[in-house]
């Protein structure tokens, strides 16, 4: 099992944001953790990440207790993530962007060989190695923060809300990017408001209601739940 979530909880002070949630990835899965806006989805990817501090339960990665360990400790685990809104480090370079991606050992030393593959699955950020980042359309940006995750040759990818704020043609590309991911054998993880197009290419997916997992299943279980109609679909 790549990824092994138990009874997992999260505070923000006194405030419950996550309530013994529990999720299961396969290693090469993809698997979609959809919801409405304050579910929490991204408070779970943070805290499965690292970057925000459970308050009870278990995180494992491939057999590994990971919940107490801090988010550049469980890098090195294999984990990456895409945050929302992306966090790219705006006033450098694309390429720069890419290069720090590569900090984990295991990284370091074939970075030429993976900055090549992400200029083959991003065409636009090789045309523009040198521009920076700032200047980038939203897209583009969107592009640099997975080519800066990929950078660290994750086993498993955590993505918050790829597609928030793009235009259609680009979240295409965008989605067309983590299926290609995957079949390179990546085990993802997304979370993401736009349940049609995460259902079109997840193995599994979890409808996460107040903190809560609601419902549970393949890609068709959650096509034809009611309460994902109801509560995300607005159907």
């Amino acid at each position: 099992m790549m990824l092994d979530v138990a009874d997992l909880s999260a505070h923000y002070g006194q405030a419950q944001a996550l309530w013994e949630v529990s999720l299961t990835i396969g290693a090469g899965e993809i698997v979609c953790v959809v919801g409405p806006n304050g579910a929490g989805k991204t408070t779970l990817a943070k805290t499965i990440a690292g970057l925000h501090r459970a308050s009870g339960g278990r995180i494992s990665v491939a057999g590994t207790d990971v919940t107490a360990l801090p988010n550049h400790a469980i890098c090195h685990h294999g984990v990456a993530i895409v945050p929302e809104g992306r966090h790219i480090f705006a006033d450098m370079s694309v390429r720069d962007n890419l290069l720090l991606g590569a900090y984990r050992p295991a990284a370091r030393a074939d970075y030429r060989e993976s900055e090549a593959r992400i200029y083959e699955l991003f065409p636009r950020l090789a045309e523009r190695p040198r521009q920076r980042a700032a200047s980038m359309s939203g897209g583009e940006q969107q592009m640099l923060a997975i080519g800066r995750a990929l950078m660290s040759k994750p086993s498993m990818l955590i993505l918050d809300e790829p597609s928030l704020g793009l235009a259609p043609v680009i979240v295409d590309e965008v989605f067309d990017a983590i299926g290609t991911i995957n079949a390179a054998g990546v085990t993802v993880l997304m979370v993401e408001q736009d349940v049609h197009r995460s259902l079109e290419i997840a193995d599994r997916g979890y409808l996460l209601i107040e903190g809560r997992i609601a419902v549970a299943g393949s890609s068709d279980d959650l096509r034809a739940s009611a309460e994902v109609r109801q509560r995300v679909l607005g159907q």
